[in-house]
């Protein structure tokens, strides 16, 4: 793991919420990787970036992508409520009559809680947003078709060090918003229909 800017050794408290996190069950679909973690929201980070695969080494996957971070910071800052903190992102393109659908939205929010629940992962102070993102092209970008994606932000404060819960809670919303079947029962899919990127 890199060195955090709070020095070489991590706190052993941080260091088992990672260990936990790393012996997560993660979608085969995924192909994972520990990343450079921001060093400025808090003392001591980890990161992993996720792409649904297939995907070239080094980009985004054309199908859909995602980050997970783990924060902690033992002076507990008062919006945490708590020493750690959970920041996550994931994104996938659609096709364009699947991005205008009002209620998207909302049905990728209730998919981050109901991937969470269904883990047991526990949290409180959660909170987040769900864009849908519509485009078309004009001038030298007019005969590109209209495209449509899908983005979650969302973070919320882990009530134990079970990260793994966490963890794989993110990574089924990385899969089914790439369009790949849920492994949460009774969770349904808006379509099977996606949009590659070009």
């Amino acid at each position: 793991m890199p060195e955090s800017p709070a020095g070489p050794t991590p706190p052993a408290i941080f260091a088992s919420a990672v260990e936990s996190l790393r012996a997560a069950t993660l979608r085969p679909e995924l192909a994972i990787t520990e990343i450079s973690a921001p060093t400025q929201i808090a003392p001591w980070s980890f990161a992993l970036a996720a792409d649904v695969t297939p995907s070239r080494h080094g980009e985004d996957s054309d199908l859909g992508t995602g980050r997970f971070v783990l924060l902690y910071d033992p002076e507990s800052p008062d919006a945490w409520e708590g020493e750690f903190r959970i920041i996550c992102f994931a994104q996938a393109p659609l096709e364009p009559d699947i991005g205008v659908d009002e209620f998207l939205s909302s049905v990728t929010w209730s998919w981050l809680v109901d991937a969470l629940d269904s883990r047991g992962a526990k949290y409180d102070q959660v909170s987040g947003t769900a864009t849908r993102i519509l485009s078309t092209g004009f001038g030298e970008l007019e005969s590109q078709p209209d495209g449509a994606q899908i983005e979650l932000r969302a973070s919320w404060s882990p009530q134990d060090l079970d990260i793994a819960a966490h963890v794989e809670g993110w990574s089924e919303l990385v899969c089914m918003l790439a369009g790949l079947p849920p492994t949460i029962e009774g969770v349904t899919m808006l379509s099977a229909r996606r949009a590659g990127r070009e």
